[in-house]
């Protein structure tokens, strides 16, 4: 048995009836064009007024089927690249994953240091590219003080590492390089739990 279809006003096909969007004062209780004549329809006549309105209206792009145009860098991209979203009408993002990614390392920045990309950049410039600590790593990491929350510097992984590991404290640094030149004090074990220092 051969599905029940209708014919479209908009593009003269003959559609399946679940083409159709509901419509309770036609006779059938369907509208008269088919979703994809009603969606093609609407997106014209929002173009027209926002043209109208002098804001910017961008053309319409063929995308293939599969495929999707990313708004963000203007690239047609298979589904793929696009992170899903139930709510959304095609089921994908707004954004393709890269530019998601880009967007989210710059919102990362700003809200956790309250920095940006291009004022990463130039702190890292300042260095010469390198971590502050070490001056050997490549400066990647964005180092700041946990209590007040200013950006201190720029630092590779290990040395942001290592300053994390010893909770920023001062004393404690001073007492692990005094440790690392062999100028702190070695105790003598005399039992066990009890130790000695030297005279």
């Amino acid at each position: 048995m051969s599905e029940a279809v209708k014919h479209c006003r908009g593009c003269g096909r003959d559609v399946p009836l679940t083409g159709f969007a509901r419509d309770c004062n036609r006779g059938d209780g369907l509208q008269p064009r088919c979703r994809e004549c009603v969606a093609a329809y609407g997106a014209e006549r929002y173009r027209i007024r926002q043209a109208a309105k002098g804001k910017a209206v961008r053309s319409l792009a063929d995308v293939p089927v599969g495929h999707k145009l990313c708004r963000q860098c203007d690239q047609i991209k298979p589904h793929s690249e696009w992170h899903r979203n139930a709510t959304a009408s095609d089921g994908l993002a707004t954004r393709c994953k890269a530019c998601k990614k880009v967007q989210g390392r710059a919102g990362h920045l700003k809200r956790k240091y309250g920095i940006t990309e291009a004022e990463r950049d130039r702190m890292i410039a300042a260095q010469g590219g390198v971590c502050l600590v070490c001056r050997e790593g490549p400066a990647e990491h964005v180092d700041h003080d946990h209590g007040t929350g200013k950006v201190r510097g720029v630092l590779c992984f290990s040395c942001n590492a290592a300053l994390g590991q010893f909770k920023d404290r001062p004393d404690v640094i001073r007492r692990a390089a005094a440790y690392v030149e062999g100028n702190l004090w070695n105790p003598t074990l005399v039992a066990q739990g009890v130790c000695r220092r030297p005279s």
